[in-house]
C-alpha cells in the first residue's frame, strides 16, 4: 500500500497551494480518505474528510478556505488550500481509512510553511 503526497512548500499568508495524494495497492474506491496535519508541539490533528460516497467534512479551522475531492478513477485525493494563514503550518498526511476495520494507511507526510 503507497500513499505519496505531494505539493507542499512555502507561500506567504493569503497564498494557495494545492496538495496531492497519490494511492495504490488498495481498492481506492472503497476508501475513506482524509487529510491531517500535525504542527511542531500539538497532535495530529483532522484537516477534511471525504467519505467514500463522497460526503465531505471539514475541521473548524479551515471551513471556507479548504477543499477537499477525490478523483475515483485516477486514484488520488487532493486539498485545494486557500486564504492560507501562518498557523496552517504543519506537515499534512494523507489518510485512507475504512472505519472499524483494520484498514487504515497514512502516507509519509509533506510539509505546509505559511510565512512572510
Amino acid at each position: 500500500v503507497l500513499l505519496v503526497e505531494s505539493g507542499g512548500g512555502l507561500v506567504q499568508p493569503g497564498g494557495s497551494l494545492r496538495l496531492s495524494c497519490a494511492v495504490s495497492g488498495i481498492p481506492f474506491r472503497l476508501y475513506n480518505m482524509a487529510w491531517y496535519r500535525q504542527a511542531p508541539g500539538k497532535e495530529r490533528e483532522l484537516v477534511a474528510l471525504i467519505l467514500n460516497g463522497g460526503m465531505t467534512n471539514y475541521g473548524d479551522s479551515v471551513k471556507g478556505r479548504f477543499a477537499i475531492s477525490r478523483d475515483n478513477a485516477k486514484e488520488t485525493v487532493s486539498l485545494q488550500m486557500d486564504d492560507l494563514r501562518p498557523e496552517d503550518t504543519a506537515v499534512y498526511y494523507c489518510n485512507a481509512r475504512i472505519p472499524t476495520t483494520p484498514s487504515n494507511f497514512w502516507g509519509q507526510g509533506t510539509q505546509v510553511t505559511v510565512s512572510s
